[in-house]
């Protein structure tokens, strides 16, 4: 019985399809005589009903794509109800000779790399699971927005020669949201503006007026107008995105409870890695390949039996993220084990290299939380007997140099049994 495999170049508004197939089904389909069935499709909703016909009445098995935008989607969505095997191929893994590109030989080309397995293949969640990305990747743009908005607004104070987030550490917190308020309203006295402080300033209300001396114009307090009703509305949007993603993943809170007990997590940044692996990390085998995956592990270029650099891979730059800023939290929870990881390796590798062991460590961490359903025990403040015995002999070693006697010898060691007992 034939083998038939469909390959889709992508395209914005067509759609490249050959269809392979093979003399035999064997274990290496690549052994076996291979001819191709090729046609174009519009990327419109008819035509790629039509596709879907097509393949369907050469009895395909097996389905891989490859595009360089998000033009794939659409496809897949079509697609997925009626194939099993579907794949979604990395373009830089089916890249032609140069000077030799066809629209219809790399689709050629792209199933011939699927039969003899040397594509990379990207991972594609389940539907349910892409509605949880949806989510919380739009309220990371959100957050992004609202960062580069309070930016302008520092920019525009600067502007008006007020230095109001030189003596508050918030410049969007409640004292800075009612000083804002009332420069928008008109109001230039530095005192009367200095007023609106909280007490719980840590700056003096002297100071605060003196920051509040500037000159704004009326264009000054119209642009920051107009800032202060963006954050506002940017500011519900977010809350109710996190209220979406919080309703989606409710029934897997457990997994994500789970997760938030790791330091340098929380509840938002659990779903976050919740939403683009999963709950159960199904689709990766062991923790070295999560790693790989997210690009958080070293990189192996050999060449004559020398690793030529080990750099990390690119991955996937949410989960990559994620683990990032986890890490740099991690590091300062006092007590913690990460932090005596990262006091280890800093002194050789230094801030950035020592932080990238760390990311690497919660990468494993996470790998084993949600796939084998385990909690996290923190035990930063017990003593490792290993690494306590290795610290001693260090110890003595350096003692020794500098012309010392030293002996080891456990203090609360347990007595030894007495003779005949």
């Amino acid at each position: 019985m034939s083998y038939r495999v469909a390959a889709i170049d992508i395209h914005k508004k067509v759609l490249m399809v050959a269809v392979a197939i093979t003399a035999s089904e064997v274990d290496d389909p690549m052994g076996a005589a291979v001819t191709f069935e090729c046609r174009k499709f519009g990327a419109l909703a008819s035509e790629r009903h039509h596709l879907v016909s097509w393949l369907q009445s050469l009895q395909v098995q097996e389905v891989v794509m490859e595009s360089t935008a998000q033009y794939w989607k659409p496809v897949w969505l079509d697609l997925e109800p009626h194939f099993a095997k579907l794949h979604l191929a990395q373009a830089q893994s089916n890249r032609a000779p140069k000077g030799r590109k066809n629209d219809f030989k790399d689709a050629k080309r792209l199933a011939r790399r699927l039969l003899a397995g040397e594509l990379m293949l990207s991972y594609v969640p389940e539907p349910e699971q892409r509605t949880w990305r949806l989510m919380t990747r739009g309220r990371l743009q959100l957050v992004r927005e609202r960062v580069g908005i309070q930016n302008k607004v520092e920019g525009l104070l600067e502007e008006a020669r007020i230095k109001l987030s030189s003596v508050i550490s918030d410049l969007l917190g409640v004292s800075g949201r009612r000083i804002l308020e009332a420069l928008c309203a008109g109001q230039s006295d530095p005192v009367k503006l200095a007023a609106l402080g909280d007490e719980r300033l840590k700056c003096s209300k002297e100071q605060l007026a003196d920051a509040l001396s500037g000159s704004p114009e009326p264009a000054h307090r119209k642009l920051l107008r107009i800032h202060l009703e963006r954050l506002k509305l940017l500011d519900r949007q977010i809350q109710e995105l996190s209220e979406m993603a919080a309703a989606a993943l409710k029934p897997h809170q457990e997994a994500v409870v789970r997760l938030a007990k790791v330091p340098g997590f929380g509840p938002e940044s659990a779903q976050q890695m919740v939403a683009e692996v999963g709950v159960d990390m199904e689709a990766f085998d062991s923790p070295q390949a999560f790693s790989s995956w997210a690009g958080v592990c070293p990189g192996s270029q050999i060449s004559a039996e020398q690793n030529q650099s080990s750099r990390c891979p690119k991955g996937n730059r949410y989960v990559r993220r994620i683990l990032a800023e986890a890490a740099h939290a991690a590091v300062k929870k006092r007590g913690s084990h990460f932090q005596s990881l990262f006091r280890r390796f800093v002194p050789k590798l230094g801030y950035n290299g020592a932080i990238g062991v760390v990311r690497h460590r919660l990468a494993q961490l996470v790998w084993k939380i949600l796939h084998q359903g385990v909690n996290y025990i923190e035990q930063g403040q017990e003593t490792n007997p290993g690494a306590k015995q290795r610290r001693a002999q260090k110890l003595a070693r350096a003692l020794r140099q500098l012309g010392y006697a030293v002996t080891l010898a456990e203090i609360n060691a347990e007595p030894l049994p007495a003779a005949g007992a």
